[in-house]
């Protein structure tokens, strides 16, 4: 995602206060509207996951193009990273219903990314800039396959982590993973080891080593977890740095996202290990999240950059894995309320939410991807009370 890291020669004390978080661009994002905060809330159920789900893509999916646009008034293009987590989305809605649509949706989505993004080809380099945009993408692709049994996303997959891992010489192209230090850079020309390159890096690991049961995916997953864990991780709370420089001290800035993709990285090295250390960081990271992110009600925290409203969307996709892969499900009810909080302050004519879930997007207000994406995000995998 994209950062606004200094170079290496800057002072130090610019560095540190250069740094952006990981999420992408700070340009101002379409308005949700909403100026006074009220308490809709509702008891959501599978049918209104649909129509959120439903809404979601009346209102942002291009089929021409087979992508998301920026906003709900048809203009411009999502950020390359947040479409993958679309496609997650797609996949999810799939699972949930066994609707044919949705896997229609889910092939068609990838045909979308490999017109855009230059046939997923990972040297291409006006396209592939920044390594966890890569990651993102290799993630969906691996699980693409899982849902698809389309050997051609799993190829795209493994082609893409060796390339994250290797570089290609050929390019003079090192890889992101720092083999002197440790470690994942953020992007080619940037320094910086991110939690949204470095955690990411262990889920798509796991998601490989999960079908191919290739030992070299998982030694890769521990390698950098453990970097991870040593640079971006408080053992004693559960909160994760946003990025480290050089030798320069970790930025704690906490974001919803890397406590996800942490999540959702030792939740996998648990499943694949056994090792019960990956499970209690995973607790401590969603304990840290509920009790020291959120407000007094647990509804979720928001973000006014423009691609942070998707954070929450990439929370629903790993902690749904600490409920059900390791069955805590004393996380159901805070994911709950703020999905109820968040639908039921839906604009009533669109269906479409947005990042504030205590506030209605306006009417006649274009509400962007980002913004829109989370609540449905959670509502395609967070069950609704029976």
């Amino acid at each position: 995602m994209k950062h606004t890291f200094v170079k290496p020669m800057a002072l130090a004390l610019m560095i540190l206060g250069s740094l952006s978080s990981c999420g992408k661009s700070n340009n101002a994002s379409p308005a949700t509207g909403g100026d006074t905060t009220n308490t809709n809330s509702v008891s959501y159920t599978s049918n209104n996951a649909t129509a959120a789900y439903n809404a979601f893509n009346t209102y942002l999916y291009n089929p021409t193009t087979k992508l998301y646009y920026r906003a709900s008034d048809k203009t411009g293009i999502g950020a390359i990273w947040t479409q993958a987590i679309y496609w997650d989305m797609a996949m999810n809605a799939y699972k949930r219903t066994n609707d044919s649509r949705y896997l229609q949706l889910v092939n068609d989505i990838y045909q979308g990314g490999g017109q855009q993004y230059a046939g997923y080809d990972w040297t291409n380099q006006a396209q592939w800039f920044i390594w966890d945009d890569m990651m993102w993408w290799i993630i969906a692709l691996a699980r693409g396959y899982q849902v698809t049994g389309n050997v051609d996303m799993l190829n795209h997959a493994k082609a893409g982590f060796a390339f994250e891992m290797n570089g290609d010489s050929a390019l003079g192209r090192t890889g992101s993973f720092d083999a002197s230090t440790g470690g994942m850079e953020w992007a080619w020309t940037q320094p910086g080891k991110t939690a949204c390159i470095n955690y990411p890096t262990v889920i798509g690991a796991m998601t490989l080593y999960a079908i191919t049961s290739d030992d070299y995916y998982l030694q890769k997953a521990k390698t950098v977890y453990n970097w991870a864990r040593n640079n971006l991780f408080d053992v004693n709370n559960g909160k994760v740095a946003d990025n480290k420089v050089g030798n320069n001290a970790a930025d704690w800035t906490t974001h919803t996202y890397n406590q996800a993709s942490c999540i959702g990285a030792a939740v996998m090295l648990f499943k694949g290990t056994g090792d019960s250390t990956y499970l209690n960081d995973a607790v401590a990271a969603a304990n840290y999240t509920k009790t020291k992110m959120c407000d007094a009600n647990g509804i979720l925290p928001y973000e006014g950059g423009e691609e942070q409203g998707v954070y929450n969307a990439i929370l629903a996709q790993y902690m749904i894995r600490l409920i059900q892969d390791c069955n805590r499900t004393e996380f159901l009810p805070w994911l709950r309320t703020n999905i109820n909080t968040g639908y039921g302050n839906r604009n009533k004519t669109t269906g479409l939410t947005g990042k504030n879930y205590k506030t209605t997007p306006a009417d006649g207000v274009a509400v962007s991807c980002y913004d829109a994406s989370s609540i449905p995000a959670l509502m395609q995998v967070i069950p609704p009370v029976q």
